[in-house]
């Protein structure tokens, strides 16, 4: 039997969505093992001048605790 955990992360970029949400993930994946899974909650930008200045992400990363497979 697995046991999972949840964390929360906010991950920020100037490109994209998508490069938020692969930074985010690469990051937690440095400190957390076993990562499977992520959920995007929220999607947010930042606008400057009339112009996206940041694309930010609040997501849930979900990630196997103790599995000794």
């Amino acid at each position: 039997m697995s046991v999972a955990k949840v964390i929360e992360v906010s991950a920020t970029s100037t490109k994209s969505f998508e490069d938020a949400i692969n930074e985010g993930i690469a990051r937690a994946c440095d400190s957390v093992k076993n990562v499977r899974g992520a959920w995007i909650k929220e999607q947010k930008v930042s606008v400057e001048d009339g112009r996206i200045t940041a694309y930010r992400v609040n997501m849930q990363i979900t990630f196997i605790v103790g599995d000794s497979e």
